[in-house]
């Protein structure tokens, strides 16, 4: 990946926070990609839209109180999509109170700081390029498969944003036809078959005790969007993260290649490898800081700017 597209070398901390729809995430994050503190809070449902914001101020205020070195001189977003250019608002499919929410003229104005708000998977994608298993790798797609399903896109080494942001929404690519309504309103979504919050409403059971039959069934859909990706895009590696797809393991990773091999059959897609993201659980916090430390050295924090 291109030095540009995680912001070269930055010479301080970044102030990074990670949203899904389980749970919150503030920390800082310095120039090699080290988090050196971390608060995490639930995304609580129960809440008004100011309210939760008021609860990630808080952790992001621990954090500032609580971190080691030079103080941040950005800040980095990763938040679940959909989103408006330039993350100027989000409107996450399982944060239902965030609609519209304009998350980031909020962080600036907590923090003071220039902020910059991305997708949480195509902040992973930047990770995972950066000092993550595909450093040095031009072409590759990032998933998290979680709470909710996301991707992100690198292709000649650069990071794919599209029209509005939004590129590499990998959770809705339809993998089981006539399948169960996605939260986007479409049917057969990947999010609405294989995300933690499917799985927990198909078997009654949160995803963490999911059986064998799930873990692979799992597996098995998700292999068939990277595979559809890989035959659409001439990429031969995935990347996978989130609570779902690394607490499955092997089981899950097995079936998914299993499902890649079957259908990634063109002579540019044939051999395409689904395997773990390499950063575990600093991956998220990583990814928003390198959306912090790109949009710094792009200039884009005006309103309606783009990352």
């Amino acid at each position: 990946m291109n030095a540009d597209d995680t912001g070269g070398t930055p010479a301080r901390t970044c102030l990074a926070v990670d949203i899904g729809g389980t749970k919150m995430v503030a920390g800082l994050v310095d120039a090699e990609g080290v988090v050196l503190v971390r608060r995490q809070v639930p995304t609580r449902r129960d809440l008004t839209a100011q309210g939760l914001f008021d609860l990630l101020a808080g952790a992001v205020d621990e954090v500032l109180a609580a971190g080691p070195g030079p103080a941040p001189a950005v800040v980095g977003v990763g938040c679940g999509g959909p989103m408006a250019p330039g993350g100027v608002d989000v409107s996450p499919l399982n944060i239902p109170a965030w609609r519209g929410f304009p998350l980031r003229d909020h962080l600036r104005t907590h923090t003071g700081l220039p902020t910059f708000v991305d997708n949480d998977a195509k902040a992973l994608a930047l990770a995972e390029g950066w000092i993550g298993a595909a450093a040095g790798v031009d072409d590759f797609l990032a998933m998290v498969v979680s709470t909710g399903v996301g991707g992100g896109i690198v292709l000649d080494g650069r990071l794919l944003d599209g029209a509005g942001g939004n590129a590499g929404h990998i959770g809705h690519v339809v993998v089981v036809p006539d399948g169960r309504r996605c939260a986007c309103g479409g049917v057969g979504c990947l999010e609405a078959e294989a995300s933690g919050t499917a799985i927990a409403a198909i078997t009654g059971r949160p995803a963490a005790e999911a059986s064998d039959e799930v873990r692979r069934r799992t597996g098995v859909l998700v292999g068939r969007a990277v595979a559809s990706v890989a035959n659409l895009l001439d990429l031969r590696s995935a990347l996978v993260a989130g609570s779902v797809a690394l607490g499955f393991g092997e089981v899950f990773f097995a079936a998914a290649q299993g499902e890649i091999d079957r259908l990634a059959r063109l002579e540019f897609s044939r051999g395409t490898v689904i395997s773990p993201g390499g950063l575990g659980g600093d991956g998220p916090l990583v990814g928003a800081a390198a959306v912090g430390w790109r949009g710094s050295a792009a200039g884009a924090d005006r309103p309606g700017g783009r990352r």
